[in-house]
């Protein structure tokens, strides 16, 4: 399966308009400028492991499960969806 920036950038942003939080307040709880989140948000920038874990935590996953969630939302991509 070939890595989608855009899928990680969507599934973030749906967890995080899920709980209701801005990009100002997750940013916050996971440590990081609310720039670097929104570049995230729009597939213009690819975390690292270290980020894509405070983001995790910062909404109160496992990272694993924040992968997996990127991972079924590529291949709904990779099937046209």
């Amino acid at each position: 399966m070939e890595f989608r920036a855009e899928a990680m950038a969507i599934v973030i942003r749906r967890l995080r308009k899920k709980r209701k939080l801005s990009q100002e307040v997750l940013s916050g709880l996971a440590g990081m400028e609310r720039s670097h989140l929104g570049m995230v948000e729009t597939g213009g920038r690819i975390p690292n492991m270290y980020t894509i874990w405070r983001i995790a935590d910062a909404l109160d996953m496992r990272p694993s499960e924040l992968v997996v969630l990127i991972e079924e939302e590529m291949e709904k991509m990779g099937k046209g969806g």
